[in-house]
């Protein structure tokens, strides 16, 4: 008897349809209180000229930290974000598109001896809902930047961008489409992808491998001004006492990434330097941080700065 139940339960269990990869507003929140991607540090002095009843030099701290910008999703089905609440808004605008929209997933069957696939995903970049919490962890260590960002705020909905990431009829003849190793993740031992063309068709055996590069793309899109994608490019232009981070590169430090699912971590890296943790369906979510300098304002021209160190 004992014997049939135990081989009931695990009938069961291997028949078991696995769980969508999901995360809520609450969890993406509580990451943002991540001091290990923040890096908070004081970099150098600004100085300022003050003018009333005379002139004078004042000067004030400048600091360099990470922010959280944006929460980047990569997905097979359109209008599916795993982030819970955008999904029960964004899935219901896809009558605004039309059912006819393509699909993702894998659009070629690997055949015997063959080890190349083609994965398709798309993306959306949306305004990360942490900003308030991140602020007050901040707060407690002097002045901090501000990055501009609107809390749940669709700054890239790949969707609504059906010529450039379906289609990629123009980057398809850019010249970092053209020249291998131009823009690609990884290097000659440890190949993820190419940037270009910035579409939704990654041609990756390794599905984690491929989420990487399209939100890859995603953020390259997202932070390049000159790009012709349907994109609200949010980055704040320099200014005096803040410096605002440069567009995304690949495999280099002027951004960060912190996985948000399938698992939830509260560390940052960059590609390809991040654990890979299959999905179950093909969904993955990140957060996408950028360092960002600035100083407190102290008159009314702003001089010069010193960053310690040079």
């Amino acid at each position: 008897m004992i014997k049939k139940i135990k081989c009931s339960l695990l009938g069961l269990i291997i028949t078991m349809p696995s769980f969508a990869t999901s995360i809520s507003t609450q969890q993406i929140v509580q990451s943002a209180l991540s001091t290990s991607c923040t890096e908070y540090k004081i970099a150098g002095t600004c100085f300022w000229l003050f003018c009333s009843y005379g002139c004078k030099i004042r000067t004030s701290v400048k600091v360099k930290h990470y922010i959280p910008d944006v929460v980047m999703s990569a997905y097979e089905h359109p209008f599916e974000n795993p982030w819970t609440e955008i999904n029960a808004i964004t899935s219901s605008a896809s009558s605004l598109v039309g059912s006819n929209i393509q699909g993702g997933g894998d659009t070629n069957n690997r055949q015997a001896n063959n080890r190349t696939k083609i994965r398709f995903k798309d993306v959306q970049a949306i305004g990360h809902p942490g900003g308030a919490a991140f602020s007050q962890m901040l707060s407690g260590m002097g002045y901090y930047c501000n990055n501009g960002v609107t809390p749940f705020y669709p700054y890239f909905v790949s969707e609504l961008d059906f010529i450039a990431w379906r289609l990629a009829l123009v980057e398809s003849v850019y010249p970092e489409a053209l020249i291998p190793g131009k823009r690609e993740i990884g290097n000659s031992s440890n190949m993820w992808g190419n940037i270009y063309p910035r579409s939704g068709a990654v041609t990756q055996n390794d599905d984690f491998k491929a989420g990487a590069v399209v939100v890859q793309r995603g953020a390259d899109v997202l932070t390049n001004s000159n790009s012709l994608h349907v994109v609200q490019n949010y980055t704040k232009r320099k200014k005096d006492g803040f410096w605002p981070p440069a567009p995304v590169k690949e495999n280099t430090n002027n951004h960060k990434w912190q996985e948000l699912a399938p698992t939830l971590s509260m560390s940052c890296g960059i590609f390809p330097n991040i654990n890979d943790t299959a999905s179950v369906d093909g969904a993955y979510v990140y957060a996408l941080w950028r360092p960002y300098a600035c100083c407190k304002r102290r008159g009314q021209k702003f001089l010069y700065s010193i960053d310690f160190g040079g």
